[in-house]
């Protein structure tokens, strides 16, 4: 794990969240972002990615872990909410990156920015989901 790509992560989920509760354009968040970032050490284009394809995707996103959870996404926690998506849009378009380490990202983001015991939410469903979206690298990694 890049720590560029970590604070790409961290910064994704603040704008998903903002997108989610403001109802903003994507390209205006993204630029507000980038602009507040000016200098720091991001991985700018992963960054643009993950936004990009969470709002883009979000009914495919939101389908994929929707049987892993034990209510609707709208009623799960707006942070936690923002994590899962991205980490969900992850898991389905970015194979090139481990499970694991998408799994591990979004629950270290979740002991960040969300409820007390959030990332354990997190991490049940993200388990769950990666068995079904990467069935293959589950079976190498776990014998």
């Amino acid at each position: 794990m890049s720590r560029q790509r970590s604070k790409a992560r961290s910064l994704a989920v603040q704008a998903i969240y903002q997108w989610q509760m403001a109802g903003q354009p994507v390209p205006e968040i993204i630029a507000q972002f980038l602009a507040e970032q000016a200098g720091r050490k991001l991985d700018a284009d992963y960054f643009q990615v993950l936004v990009s394809g969470v709002t883009s995707g979000l009914a495919r996103i939101d389908g994929a872990l929707s049987g892993f959870m034990d209510r609707d996404m709208e009623r799960v926690d707006p942070v936690e909410r923002a994590i899962l998506r991205m980490a969900g849009y992850e898991l389905l378009e970015h194979p090139e990156i481990p499970y694991r380490v998408v799994i591990n990202e979004a629950v270290e983001l979740a002991k960040v920015f969300g409820a007390e015991q959030g990332h354990r939410f997190i991490n049940g469903v993200l388990d769950k989901a990666a068995r079904k979206l990467r069935p293959l690298e589950m079976a190498a990694q776990n014998p």
